[in-house]
């Protein structure tokens, strides 16, 4: 993070899991979740950095967390597709993909691009609150502070059972 905002590792060096990040997402999946990490690339289509550059980045993900599938949008803003976040057309190929109910979803993101993806898709959302110097979503159905608390959250039996 610099100057408040948020920035996207450039390589495997300046990745980081955080604390209990792997142990919350292996107790989802004994839940029977689906893990599908959508995520805006932009700066693919800028020249910053190569979607193979990405590609390693996500590869190594795999490697340490049990999820099951990485979608990515490379596009910018000006490339005007369905899948950049905040619309939703990664979370409805995720969706279609694995078969998930999306009313069932949730979907968790520290930006308001995330949350209004997730609303969109018409999964309940839980924004991850980590005071960035932006733009915060105005409506959402739970917060957090740590990506832990927020699988904390979907780990509640009484919020994903009462469906």
């Amino acid at each position: 993070m610099s100057n408040g905002k948020p920035y996207p590792p450039r390589s495997i060096a300046e990745v980081e899991i955080l604390p209990g990040v792997s142990e919350s997402l292996e107790l989802l999946k004994e839940k029977g979740f689906v893990l599908i990490v959508v995520s805006n690339q932009p700066d693919v289509a800028r020249g910053k950095i190569s979607m193979e550059s990405v590609e390693e980045i996500n590869t190594y993900l795999e490697e340490r967390l049990p999820v099951d599938r990485f979608i990515m949008c490379y596009h910018d803003n000006s490339d005007e597709c369905d899948c950049r976040k905040p619309l939703a057309g990664m979370l409805f190929a995720g969706g279609h993909e694995f078969d998930v109910d999306l009313e069932r979803s949730f979907m968790i993101g520290d930006r308001w691009r995330d949350i209004e993806a997730g609303i969109a898709a018409g999964c309940r959302t839980i924004f991850i609150d980590y005071g960035y110097n932006e733009k915060s979503p105005r409506v959402y159905n739970f917060r957090a502070l740590s990506t832990y608390e927020a699988i904390s959250t979907i780990l509640n039996e009484e919020i994903y059972e009462k469906d």
